[in-house]
């Protein structure tokens, strides 16, 4: 593929002046900033580039030379000795051979550049002047390749110059090719003066010349020059490649310097100088070749994810036999050999595991509710243990999979807490789980986002055995019902209302086995709710009080608020309730959990399926609760199974009046038509009717949001408000107080 760099010559020399719409990629202020000579100097630079055909592999040719200069480098106090101890990266027969062929093709060029450099050095030359006549050698090579090129003609002389010094003591013809070549090596404290000074340089010019071979390697049909920031940038390389060659020939100048002068080491301190400016200068060209890499790699992975966004896409709307294609897709595109966990084993197992089976994935961040994991695993088991054939194997129509979010992925991969929070979540899971959030890639969560409406809240996708999309979010199905939703498809939630009334049945289903049992004809119910213990004392005693004067039997249940950034004070309230015997209540959370997430999936499946209207039984029912809630008390009250109606607070006022108002029409009216008689003509009447409040994220997936809500009380159509909420409120972060299906 056409890299960057060399795409830039093609295109000056074919005119190209084009400039794609929207593919800005770099900021106006990234880049190289010339000065005036430097801007002359470019235009010279340029005229003596004219690059064949000819490719030169540079980057194996540039981690030789780097594995030279590692070596040769020296600290003072022979702190990398060990570094020249360690196997060559050419010691690989196939590696070396790789080399030669590279070699073969250069090898003239490089030696041409050292001697040019030293001869010219040497008779005192112009430090420009040699750079540009090395331009002029290499004109035919690309920038990197010139580049890379000049840096190993000089690890030819750098590295042949430690190799003396290092085995001087060692080997004979070491020492008499130093003495020929006058190494001072006696001279050690000269010596590691002059290694530090160059050390420095040296490093600047291995990571500018790393930099310039990256962008060339940069795929062209990913970043192109039509941005114009980023081809003004590409234009300094050449200007990075200048001062890098003429950095190398500093350094081979100072090299020959020593040895011409033996042990009579002058303007030493001119030289240092010297090399100091030259290291300051390559390091800022560095830094902002490093930020405009960071910055194409940031746009090649926005280009590629859009991409993979779009196959992703593209793959849902095709036909398949199974699901394998579409599992792969999600869960490991990069061939990761097992990437799930077996919940039972806690061994590792393939994707085959799930071939045409009816799939769930659970997908959540790692904030997911412990009472939401606690009700879901209690259904998944419930229903596991109910299908367990002859042959005592669990025969399931479908497996769970938990899809872990964490994104930015960065976040995972550099906390230990949230890697820890991770294997904390998923121990106690039975059902499969990916093995790792990192397995997830970031364009599959962007998918998730966009096709499945996904915003960090648990969601249950449903992928039918061939991989389509039998339910975007099965969730509310399965606290509504349970299994017997499956196949969990929008016809099987239809066949499953028409089957359902509002009862009492309806509300605690598959919750709370006492509050079931209390359901006959014979009994009276008042399910309330609120965060006033106060106001719970005086209604339960005077609720209580009127069924035992009217000698009917009352059960009365506490359910808690709907609020879970209450979570603490209602768990106070219901070991209150408990403790001074006023109703029945739940000592665990996750029930209390449970049931208000059922009337939410209530009310989001009925908006789902377009039954939102005012004649709906349920859905009236269900918005009441959910508005009285937000009020403060409330209560159901019921005869059997059947609903006799649903109040605010104010129906406390009605039991407490009960002695010297409607106490008297109980033996005409019966005890619920005495209560709501009194309550609707008369309390009601002297308060008002509240009217109801809804809350809806705005991030909410679309058709969750009804276009159009009616109040249940006056009948009006309810207006639309925008508020804002912080989202990194603690109480927020818990349990917000809006639907967020």
């Amino acid at each position: 593929m056409e890299s960057l760099i060399k795409s830039q010559h093609a295109q000056k020399q074919a005119g190209h002046s084009g400039k794609r719409p929207g593919t800005e990629i770099i900021p106006a202020t990234t880049g190289l900033t010339m000065s005036s000579d430097e801007s002359m100097m470019l235009k010279l630079i340029q005229q003596t580039h004219s690059p064949d055909a000819r490719e030169v592999q540079v980057r194996g040719l540039l981690s030789l030379v780097e594995d030279i200069l590692d070596r040769a480098t020296l600290d003072s106090d022979d702190s990398n000795a060990s570094v020249s101890m360690l196997p060559l990266p050419t010691e690989d027969k196939l590696m070396q051979s790789s080399m030669m062929s590279v070699l073969d093709s250069v090898s003239y060029a490089i030696d041409r550049v050292a001697c040019e450099i030293s001869y010219k050095s040497l008779t005192g030359s112009d430090a420009h002047e040699i750079t540009m006549s090395v331009f002029e050698h290499l004109s035919s090579f690309h920038w990197d390749g010139k580049l890379v090129l000049t840096l190993a003609a000089f690890a030819l002389n750098y590295g042949e110059f430690w190799l003396l010094v290092q085995f001087y003591s060692k080997n004979q013809l070491a020492k008499s090719l130093a003495m020929l070549k006058l190494v001072p090596v006696q001279n050690r404290v000269t010596l590691e003066s002059v290694s530090q000074g160059l050390n420095d340089l040296i490093r600047e010019m291995k990571s500018v010349t790393a930099c310039v071979v990256e962008l060339s390697e940069l795929p062209g049909r990913y970043i192109t020059l039509d941005d114009p920031q980023l081809s003004r940038i590409i234009s300094t390389i050449p200007i990075a490649v200048y001062w890098t060659i003429r950095s190398i020939v500093a350094c081979i100048s100072q090299i020959n310097m020593i040895t011409a002068m033996g042990h009579e080491m002058m303007n030493t301190q001119m030289d240092s100088w010297e090399t100091s400016m030259l290291a300051n200068k390559l390091k800022n060209i560095h830094d902002h070749l490093a930020e405009t890499l960071r910055l194409c790699y940031r746009h090649i992975e926005k280009q590629r994810s859009s991409e993979s966004l779009k196959m992703l896409h593209s793959l849902f709307d095709t036909t398949h036999i199974d699901n394998m294609k579409i599992l792969t897709a999600l869960i490991h595109p990069k061939n990761h050999v097992m990437p799930l966990q077996d919940g039972l084993t806690k061994r590792k197992v393939h994707l085959d595991v799930l071939r045409r089976k009816t799939v769930l994935l659970l997908i959540s961040d790692l904030n997911i509710l412990q009472d939401e994991l606690s009700i879901f695993e209690q259904i998944y088991t419930e229903s596991r243990s109910n299908l367990v054939g002859a042959d005592g194997k669990s025969h399931m129509p479908y497996e769970v999979v938990w899809v872990p979010i964490v994104d930015p992925i960065e976040d995972y991969e550099r906390s230990p807490s949230l890697q820890k929070k991770f294997e904390a979540l998923r121990a106690p899971m039975p059902w499969y789980t990916v093995d790792s959030p990192k397995l997830v890639e970031r364009y599959v969560v962007e998918f998730m986002r966009e096709r499945w409406h996904f915003m960090n809240k648990p969601i249950l996708v449903v992928l039918d055995p061939q991989g389509n999309e039998a339910s975007l979010n099965a969730l509310h199905m399965i606290w509504i019902w349970g299994t017997e939703a499956f196949p969990f498809t929008r016809a099987r939630e239809e066949e499953l209302w028409r089957r359902e009334t509002f009862t009492l049945n309806l509300i605690v289903d598959g919750i709370d086995a006492v509050i079931f049992n209390w359901i006959n004809p014979e009994n009276y119910i008042f399910l309330y709710g609120g965060d006033d213990l106060d106001w719970i004392r005086r209604f339960t005693m005077a609720a209580k009080a009127t069924a035992k004067d009217s000698n009917v039997k009352l059960e009365m249940a506490y359910v808690g608020k709907r609020n879970h950034s209450h979570r603490e004070q209602i768990r106070r309230i219901s070991e209150a309730v408990r403790a001074e015997n006023l109703s029945h209540s739940w000592a665990e959370p996750a029930l209390m959990w449970f049931f208000w997430a059922r009337l939410e999936s209530m009310l989001y499946s009925k908006i789902q399926l377009g039954k939102s209207d005012d004649h709906d039984e349920v859905m009236q029912g269900i918005k009441k609760i959910l508005s009285y809630d937000k009020l403060g008390g409330w209560a159901l009250l019921s005869k059997g199974a059947e609903i006799v109606m649903i109040t605010h607070g104010v129906i406390e006022r009605t039991v407490t009046v009960y002695d010297r108002t409607w106490k008297t029409h109980v033996p005409t009216k019966g005890y619920t038509k005495a209560m709501y008689d009194h309550h609707h003509d008369e309390v009601l009447r002297e308060t008002g009717h509240p009217c109801a409040h809804f809350d809806f994220h705005i991030t909410a997936r679309s058709g969750r949001i009804p276009e159009k809500m009616n109040c249940f009380e006056c009948h009006r159509p309810m207006e639309k408000y925008i508020s804002f909420a912080c989202c990194h409120d603690e109480k927020l972060l818990d349990q917000d107080e809006n639907y967020n299906f």
